[in-house]
């Protein structure tokens, strides 16, 4: 919660301690919790009904149905895999 108040702070909109809590009530859902997540955050800071929110969560979802990228060297070609 200290590092969303800093944030706050840093970007001109300071908050209370108790401002910062019903902020994360509303966008939590009445939870009483001090951590959320980032979609969470992204509602808390855009507002649900914000387009510039459902592009950044569509560009997210298009990141994540792609296939995972294999790591280390390249695996050997053989003469059967050539054309």
């Amino acid at each position: 919660m200290m590092g969303l108040k800093r944030m706050l702070e840093k970007l001109g909109v300071a908050k209370t301690h108790l401002e910062l809590k019903k902020m994360m009530s509303d966008v939590v859902g009445g939870a009483a919790r001090d951590t959320f997540c980032y979609t969470d955050f992204l509602n808390m800071m855009l507002g649900k009904r914000n387009s510039i929110l459902r592009l950044i969560l569509m560009f997210e979802e298009k990141g994540k149905d792609q296939e995972p990228k294999e790591s280390g060297p390249p695996q050997r070609k053989t003469f059967s895999d050539l054309p």
